[in-house]
């Protein structure tokens, strides 16, 4: 029986396995309210690494899901009150350990990535998948993290046309600045390599 094409364009032929639609079944499911629909013909090929921690530099808090499901109380820290009201998600985020969690199926557009530019194309939520690492901007990634990371690549280019990878910092330079220094390109490419996929520049 031939496959049939998945959304965003991957093409026909392409296994199908961990997934469940746009869930990913290795996933930890969370679902947020807040994502919308993709636009039209919108052709899924870019993937964007964030980073983010909450509140910032503490790990293991809870409190990003609590931010992505529109539950977290605003008065529980200082920091919170200047992201008051916020409503954001992502697709994934992995935690310090490895361990994954996806807040919106990937075939909807999350609330990741906000005023941006990439590729000759704005609004990158249309066509992009976010992913956020917990961590410091500009701080260091455990080994566990970007193993994860590779493995969610790898599963997320046999479904999606993926032909990209970039920052936060490189879809809204100047604006955001995330996931940083620290955040070593190299490494990820290297497990990538094979995969054809365009990388930021690394110096």
């Amino acid at each position: 029986m031939r496959a049939e094409s998945s959304p965003g364009g991957a093409s026909p032929g392409r296994p199908q396995a961990r997934w469940n639609r746009g869930w990913y079944e290795k996933a930890r499911h969370t679902p947020s309210p807040n994502h919308g629909p993709r636009p039209e013909g919108a052709r899924i090929d870019l993937v964007i690494v964030h980073s983010i921690s909450l509140p910032p530099g503490e790990y293991g808090t809870g409190d990003i899901e609590r931010l992505f499901t529109n539950s977290l109380d605003w008065d529980a820290h200082p920091y919170f009150d200047t992201i008051r009201g916020m409503e954001v998600s992502s697709h994934f985020v992995i935690d310090r350990k490895g361990a994954l969690t996806q807040f919106v199926d990937c075939d909807r557009r999350a609330w990741h990535a906000g005023r941006s530019h990439f590729r000759g194309r704005g609004n990158c939520n249309d066509d992009s998948i976010g992913i956020e690492l917990e961590g410091l901007e500009g701080g260091c990634f455990t080994e566990a993290q970007y193993a994860a990371l590779a493995r969610l690549c790898r599963d997320l280019a046999r479904r999606y046309p993926i032909r990209f990878i970039a920052g936060h910092e490189h879809v809204a330079p100047g604006r955001k600045h995330d996931p940083g220094a620290g955040f070593e390109w190299r490494k990820i490419r290297n497990k990538l390599c094979d995969l054809g996929w365009w990388f930021p520049p690394i110096y």
